[in-house]
């Protein structure tokens, strides 16, 4: 069971919400935290990634400015904004209740049809 999953659609932004939400992070770093935070079940490609950056910083729930990374290369930090936070809370909300609907259906018996 340590094979990976593949992120379901419409939840890449509620992911990069909530790791920038863990503390200012580059992009590569973002990936990683994801998969960090997941237990390496998730593995983001970076294809998906930076446009969805781009988009959350356009709609204003991340920012970024210019910074040098671990390694001394020059990188664009993400952090979360007020505006993200909020998002990432009605956004953890939705799944949360989506997620209680779909498990409710899947454990449903002939019996209670």
């Amino acid at each position: 069971m340590d094979k990976q999953l593949d992120v379901l659609q419409g939840t890449l932004d509620m992911l990069i919400l909530k790791a920038v939400s863990l503390g200012p992070l580059h992009g590569y770093g973002i990936l990683l935290r994801i998969q960090q935070i997941s237990k390496d079940r998730l593995e983001i490609q970076q294809g998906s990634l930076y446009p969805a950056l781009y988009r959350l910083e356009h709609q204003g729930w991340i920012t970024s400015e210019w910074g040098e990374s671990a390694n001394n290369r020059k990188a664009k930090y993400y952090r979360l904004t007020a505006a993200g936070k909020h998002r990432l809370q009605s956004e953890a909300e939705k799944w949360n209740r989506m997620a209680d609907v779909i498990a409710g259906i899947l454990g449903t018996t002939p019996e209670e049809v």
